[in-house]
């Protein structure tokens, strides 16, 4: 029994206290970064697992992520106690209001066009007839009108073509190229 205990290794201290043990040793104004905490950590308990680096920048993340050090520029440092909470980026959310208890809010309105009103004896309307006018469907079609381009032939003769009018072509004979 007494070889048991000689070979077991000495015991560590967690890693958040190990972390913040190095932060407060190390001193420093801007905060201590990821190397110099290892270094102190290293220096300090001496024989350490051989997968420190990895754990130790597991227990940093994990101790920013639950608020207990703050990161500026590369550098873990404890956050301060009185300071300001940090905003974030864009619009801050709208303060929502206060109810009393007991007070019945109505649901909120959703999103979109509201819903036609549906027919309270529960008879489908008959299709509406579409002959109804008498008109057909669509654009009417163009009237021929005297000297306006039309399709259609007219009072005073043939009904011009759609489209540009094509180039005339002047004889040689009325240039004097006889």
């Amino acid at each position: 029994m007494a070889t048991e205990e000689v070979n077991k290794p000495p015991s560590l201290p967690q890693y958040p206290e190990m972390i913040f043990a190095a932060i407060a040793a190390l001193n420093d104004i801007n905060g201590s970064n990821k190397s110099a905490i290892s270094n102190h950590i290293e220096s300090s308990y001496g024989d350490l697992q051989p997968g420190n680096p990895n754990l130790l920048s597991h227990h940093l993340n994990r101790m920013i992520e639950s608020g207990e050090l703050i990161m500026v520029k590369n550098n873990y440092m404890r956050p301060i106690p009185n300071a300001p909470p940090k905003r974030g980026r864009g619009r801050p959310p709208k303060p929502k209001l206060l109810v009393p208890p007991g007070t019945v809010l109505s649901p909120a309105r959703p999103r979109g066009r509201p819903p036609k009103p549906k027919d309270p004896s529960g008879v489908a309307a008959p299709p509406k007839a579409s002959a109804g006018s008498g008109r057909p469907r669509g654009r009417p079609p163009k009237k021929g009108r005297p000297g306006v381009g039309s399709a259609t032939t007219t009072t005073t003769g043939p009904a011009r073509p759609r489209g540009r009018p094509p180039k005339v072509k002047t004889p040689f004979a009325a240039m004097g190229f006889d």
